[in-house]
Protein backbone atom coordinates (compact mmCIF):
# COMPACT_ATOMS: atom_id res chain seq x y z
CA UNK A 1 0.00 0.00 0.00
CA UNK A 2 1.53 3.47 -0.62
CA UNK A 3 1.31 6.05 1.95
CA UNK A 4 1.79 9.69 0.18
CA UNK A 5 1.93 10.74 3.77
CA UNK A 6 4.84 8.70 4.82
CA UNK A 7 7.40 11.55 5.02
CA UNK A 8 5.07 13.23 7.89
CA UNK A 9 4.61 9.42 9.80
CA UNK A 10 8.36 9.19 9.42
CA UNK A 11 8.98 12.66 11.36
CA UNK A 12 6.80 11.30 13.92
CA UNK A 13 9.34 8.52 13.99
CA UNK A 14 12.31 10.67 14.48
CA UNK A 15 10.51 12.56 17.36
CA UNK A 16 10.17 9.18 18.69
CA UNK A 17 13.63 8.36 18.01
CA UNK A 18 14.37 11.66 19.91
CA UNK A 19 12.82 10.88 22.86
CA UNK A 20 14.48 7.38 23.15
CA UNK A 21 17.58 9.34 22.79
CA UNK A 22 16.86 11.69 25.57
CA UNK A 23 16.19 9.03 28.13
CA UNK A 24 19.62 7.11 27.37
CA UNK A 25 21.76 10.31 27.66
CA UNK A 26 19.80 11.42 30.46
CA UNK A 27 19.77 7.59 32.07
CA UNK A 28 23.83 7.73 31.42
CA UNK A 29 24.41 11.26 32.70
CA UNK A 30 22.70 9.52 36.41
CA UNK A 31 24.81 6.89 36.17
CA UNK A 32 28.01 8.76 35.42
CA UNK A 33 26.74 11.13 38.49
CA UNK A 34 26.57 8.05 40.65
CA UNK A 35 30.15 6.50 39.58
CA UNK A 36 32.08 9.90 40.48
CA UNK A 37 30.05 10.09 43.68
CA UNK A 38 30.73 6.63 44.72
CA UNK A 39 34.51 7.50 43.49
CA UNK A 40 34.36 10.63 45.55
CA UNK A 41 33.27 8.89 48.78
CA UNK A 42 35.90 6.52 48.33
CA UNK A 43 38.49 9.04 48.35
CA UNK A 44 37.02 10.20 51.23
CA UNK A 45 35.92 13.62 49.76
CA UNK A 46 32.27 14.87 49.95
CA UNK A 47 29.48 13.55 48.02
CA UNK A 48 29.44 15.80 44.58
CA UNK A 49 25.54 15.47 44.27
CA UNK A 50 25.58 14.69 40.32
CA UNK A 51 22.11 13.44 40.19
CA UNK A 52 19.87 15.12 37.79
CA UNK A 53 16.20 15.79 39.75
CA UNK A 54 13.13 14.29 38.39
CA UNK A 55 14.69 11.91 36.21
CA UNK A 56 11.69 9.17 36.66
CA UNK A 57 8.82 11.87 35.69
CA UNK A 58 11.01 13.33 33.03
CA UNK A 59 11.50 9.99 31.47
CA UNK A 60 8.17 9.02 31.80
CA UNK A 61 6.99 11.82 29.78
CA UNK A 62 9.25 11.11 27.27
CA UNK A 63 8.37 7.57 26.92
CA UNK A 64 5.03 8.65 26.56
CA UNK A 65 6.42 10.61 23.69
CA UNK A 66 8.27 8.13 22.14
CA UNK A 67 5.28 5.66 22.12
CA UNK A 68 2.67 7.78 20.72
CA UNK A 69 4.78 9.57 18.21
CA UNK A 70 6.01 6.23 16.74
CA UNK A 71 2.30 5.10 16.24
CA UNK A 72 1.78 6.21 13.02
CA UNK A 73 5.42 5.21 11.64
CA UNK A 74 5.07 1.35 13.04
CA UNK A 75 1.50 1.25 11.11
CA UNK A 76 2.56 2.31 8.02
CA UNK A 77 5.88 -0.54 8.06
CA UNK A 78 3.63 -3.18 9.16
CA UNK A 79 4.81 -3.40 13.27
CA UNK A 80 1.69 -3.69 14.52
CA UNK A 81 0.72 -6.86 15.46
CA UNK A 82 -1.79 -8.41 13.26
CA UNK A 83 -4.00 -11.53 13.76
CA UNK A 84 -4.90 -12.84 10.42
CA UNK A 85 -5.25 -16.41 11.21
CA UNK A 86 -9.16 -16.09 9.75
CA UNK A 87 -9.30 -13.84 7.37
CA UNK A 88 -6.07 -15.16 5.81
CA UNK A 89 -7.84 -17.99 4.81
CA UNK A 90 -10.93 -16.01 3.16
CA UNK A 91 -10.86 -15.11 -0.30
CA UNK A 92 -9.62 -11.81 -1.11
CA UNK A 93 -13.40 -10.36 -2.21
CA UNK A 94 -14.25 -11.23 1.61
CA UNK A 95 -11.36 -10.32 3.52
CA UNK A 96 -11.33 -6.80 1.64
CA UNK A 97 -13.91 -5.78 3.38
CA UNK A 98 -13.23 -7.50 6.68
CA UNK A 99 -10.35 -5.63 6.33
CA UNK A 100 -12.40 -2.23 6.12
CA UNK A 101 -14.43 -2.91 8.62
CA UNK A 102 -11.21 -3.37 11.15
CA UNK A 103 -9.50 -0.07 9.60
CA UNK A 104 -12.88 1.52 10.34
CA UNK A 105 -13.31 0.04 13.70
CA UNK A 106 -9.76 1.15 14.69
CA UNK A 107 -10.23 4.58 13.35
CA UNK A 108 -13.26 5.20 15.15
CA UNK A 109 -11.41 4.17 18.21
CA UNK A 110 -8.34 6.47 17.57
CA UNK A 111 -10.55 9.13 16.01
CA UNK A 112 -12.08 8.79 20.31
CA UNK A 113 -9.16 8.97 21.69
CA UNK A 114 -7.60 11.38 19.89
CA UNK A 115 -10.92 14.00 20.73
CA UNK A 116 -10.76 13.49 24.71
CA UNK A 117 -6.65 14.03 24.52
CA UNK A 118 -7.61 17.22 22.83
CA UNK A 119 -10.07 17.64 25.78
CA UNK A 120 -7.49 16.82 28.32
CA UNK A 121 -4.42 19.14 26.93
CA UNK A 122 -7.63 21.93 26.62
CA UNK A 123 -8.19 21.36 30.37
CA UNK A 124 -4.31 21.26 31.32
CA UNK A 125 -3.90 24.71 29.40
CA UNK A 126 -6.54 26.46 31.08
CA UNK A 127 -6.40 25.56 34.53
CA UNK A 128 -2.31 25.91 34.28
CA UNK A 129 -1.70 22.15 35.20
CA UNK A 130 1.50 20.58 36.33
CA UNK A 131 3.05 17.36 37.02
CA UNK A 132 3.36 16.38 41.14
CA UNK A 133 6.69 15.35 41.33
CA UNK A 134 9.48 16.80 42.23
CA UNK A 135 10.13 19.31 38.92
CA UNK A 136 6.46 21.33 37.78
CA UNK A 137 6.34 20.10 34.33
CA UNK A 138 3.95 22.13 32.90
CA UNK A 139 1.13 18.68 31.70
CA UNK A 140 0.53 20.30 28.30
CA UNK A 141 3.95 19.54 26.99
CA UNK A 142 3.59 15.54 26.95
CA UNK A 143 -0.12 15.79 26.59
CA UNK A 144 0.58 17.47 23.18
CA UNK A 145 2.77 14.36 22.12
CA UNK A 146 0.15 12.21 22.64
CA UNK A 147 -2.15 13.96 20.80
CA UNK A 148 0.22 14.47 17.98
CA UNK A 149 0.90 10.91 17.72
CA UNK A 150 -2.55 10.04 18.26
CA UNK A 151 -3.28 12.60 15.26
CA UNK A 152 -0.83 10.96 12.85
CA UNK A 153 -2.20 7.60 13.96
CA UNK A 154 -5.63 8.47 12.49
CA UNK A 155 -4.13 10.05 9.62
CA UNK A 156 -2.73 6.74 8.21
CA UNK A 157 -5.67 4.97 9.30
CA UNK A 158 -7.54 7.17 6.96
CA UNK A 159 -5.22 6.69 4.17
CA UNK A 160 -4.88 3.02 4.69
CA UNK A 161 -8.97 3.09 4.87
CA UNK A 162 -9.53 5.29 1.83
CA UNK A 163 -7.21 3.06 -0.33
CA UNK A 164 -8.73 -0.07 0.92
CA UNK A 165 -11.86 1.55 0.57
CA UNK A 166 -11.23 1.96 -3.27
CA UNK A 167 -9.90 -1.22 -3.93
CA UNK A 168 -13.01 -2.71 -2.17
CA UNK A 169 -15.09 -1.12 -5.05
CA UNK A 170 -13.36 -1.11 -8.07
CA UNK A 171 -11.01 -4.47 -7.75
CA UNK A 172 -11.81 -6.63 -5.12
CA UNK A 173 -10.48 -9.38 -6.51
CA UNK A 174 -6.85 -8.13 -6.76
CA UNK A 175 -6.89 -7.65 -2.64
CA UNK A 176 -3.69 -9.06 -1.03
CA UNK A 177 -1.93 -8.53 1.86
CA UNK A 178 1.48 -8.58 2.62
CA UNK A 179 3.91 -9.91 5.51
CA UNK A 180 3.69 -6.12 6.47
CA UNK A 181 -0.11 -6.28 6.73
CA UNK A 182 -1.14 -3.86 4.10
CA UNK A 183 -2.22 -4.00 0.61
Amino acid sequence: MQFRLRPLYDLGAYGAALCLCLICTLITAQILGRLADMAAEQLAMDSLGLTIPGLSEISGFLLVGASFLGLAYTFVNGGHIRVTLLIGHLPPKIRVFIELWCLSLALLLASYLAFYEYRLLADSIAFNETSYGLLRIPLWIPQSAMLIGTLLFCLALLEAWVNTLVIALTRPATFQVDDSGHE
